[in-house]
């Protein structure tokens, strides 16, 4: 079984690494969406492959760290292109849910990323 919890953040940034005229080298923001995937078996007395409430509590701080934040301000993050995110929230995130198999960071409703660990 699979399931999947949406979280959703504000915050600026620029990438600094994109070529000189590039639209996105100038400071601007997004209204984030991240999705944390995790399979397993549901479990048979309490119905669930793992309660939402756990992922809230292991995703809530890493959440705080980025809403309404410069990304290129946080420690790991001053490249935070939407692959990048995506990595960097797996590697936060997966040593407290090992159920964890894909990691979306949508940059905009059009354009995301897909992190599987690999």
């Amino acid at each position: 079984m699979k399931i999947t919890q949406a979280f959703h953040f504000e915050a600026a940034h620029r990438l600094p690494n994109v070529p000189e005229g590039h639209r996105c080298a100038n400071l601007h923001g997004h209204s984030y969406r991240i999705e944390l995937t995790l399979e397993g078996p549901v479990d048979p007395h309490s119905g669930f492959v793992i309660d939402f409430f756990d992922i809230e509590a292991a995703f809530g701080p890493l959440l705080n760290t980025l809403d309404h934040h410069y990304l290129n301000d946080i420690a790991g993050l001053d490249n935070p292109t939407a692959e990048l995110i995506a990595v960097w929230i797996w590697e936060r995130v997966k040593p407290s849910l090992q159920q964890l198999i894909k990691v979306i960071v949508y940059e905009t409703p059009d354009c995301w990323a897909e992190y599987d660990g690999v």
